[in-house]
């Protein structure tokens, strides 16, 4: 009865539907997935090869990691956000992002409690609520207020009746940033009504226009009430190979590695050895990955603008998020652009109810091929240019 009642895997709808397409013979521009498009850094995978030629990573790691990598996150976030953590208590290897996310959930809600949710939002936080058998109260993110929830618009009833809430900035789909001032509120927020904190730190590194995405632990006293989960997925392209932590507050990293002590015995030994590789080694690869990045989303906002297509360009993340036109819904808009130009992007309703009216484009294709679907949207004649 509990797999019937999970959410609908929105993701592997998409997939499906491009994959017909293909098969059907088309060329098709796939833009409405978030798999990092370029190869794992040399050095990193230099240090996988080498770390698996070692018998020692044969045998089974310790159950909580081994505390080299622990170290190497503690350092990157002393380096990196002048945030301190104590590698034992306030870190939890993860087996990827996702995993953890679904995992904290089942920690720290009972059947019928209450969390948070942005809307639009990622799907799995969905997921993990189902499993726990909790209850969503969904925090709508709209253009006016910056796509940042209002926590004037929770009623006090739901905001004391909730004992999580989860945030992701930079955003997923909408590509927004935080500031430090509503990471404030939100500790605030919290400590008012005793709600521990996930914010989902996916896109940490791609913040654009010389902005820096905060860490949520940077805020004074986001540890009380707080963690993070940071993901190498796409900081370092390493989507395939499952390595993130959790940081902040020990007790909530208690009860993650206490769960995992009942489902894991930790990441293979050499990947957790090349995870830490990258988090210590040469960054140069991170900064080479943002200026790609940026460059496609000149390229496409550019584009589409050309076209009379009213657009913002994303705050940071790698994903566009773009109203349809007049006239379509999110989901008969991306039917449109796959069937007609053969270019994928992802309908806004897979990301909640306040998701309709938008699209979701991913920068995860080369400079050419972005161009292309520009071109083909084009071809589809919807805006009127601006000529003034």
């Amino acid at each position: 009865m509990m797999l019937q009642s999970l959410p609908k895997q929105f993701f592997a709808a998409l997939v499906a539907r491009a994959g017909m397409a293909s098969a059907a013979g088309h060329d098709v521009i796939n833009l409405g997935q978030g798999n990092p498009d370029m190869p794992t850094p040399a050095h990193i995978v230099e240090a996988l090869q080498a770390a698996a030629a070692n018998p020692l990573n044969h045998k089974y790691p310790p159950f909580r990691g081994h505390r080299y990598l622990k170290e190497a996150a503690a350092g990157f976030y002393e380096r990196e956000y002048g945030v301190r953590l104590e590698p034992d208590s306030e870190v939890a290897v993860l087996f990827g992002g996702k995993t953890g996310l679904v995992e904290v959930v089942q920690c720290l809600l009972n059947p019928g409690d209450t969390a948070l949710v942005p809307d639009p939002g990622y799907p799995d936080y969905w997921s993990g609520i189902e499993l726990a058998r909790a209850v969503m109260e969904r925090m709508p993110l709209n253009a006016e207020n910056g796509f940042l929830p209002d926590y004037g618009t929770i009623s006090p009833e739901a905001a004391d009746r909730a004992k999580l809430m989860f945030l992701n900035y930079p955003n997923n789909p909408t590509g927004a940033v935080a500031t430090e001032a509503f990471f404030r509120d939100t500790v605030k927020f919290a400590g008012q009504h005793n709600i521990c904190v996930v914010h989902d730190f996916a896109y940490a590194a791609l913040g654009y226009d010389g902005v820096r995405p905060p860490s949520y632990l940077q805020t004074p006293g986001a540890k009380d009430n707080g963690i993070e989960i940071y993901t190498l997925s796409k900081t370092y392209n390493m989507a395939g190979w499952r390595a993130a932590f959790a940081v902040g507050n020990a007790s909530v990293i208690e009860s993650l590695n206490l769960l995992q002590d009942h489902m894991y015995v930790s990441l293979f030994g050499a990947v957790q050895e090349a995870a830490a590789a990258a988090l210590s080694g040469p960054q140069a690869c991170v900064r080479e990955n943002l200026d790609r990045y940026e460059a496609r989303r000149n390229l496409l906002i550019g584009g589409l603008s050309e076209l009379g297509w009213k657009v913002e360009a994303p705050g940071g993340s790698f994903f566009a998020w773009l109203p349809v036109p007049e006239g379509y819904t999110s989901q008969s808009f991306a039917d449109l652009l796959l069937d007609e130009a053969h270019v994928v992007v992802a309908p806004g309703i897979g990301f909640g109810e306040y998701g309709e009216g938008y699209v979701r484009v991913g920068l995860v294709s080369d400079e050419a091929r972005l161009a292309e679907a520009v071109k083909r949207i084009a071809g589809l004649k919807l805006f009127a240019p601006d000529r003034s």
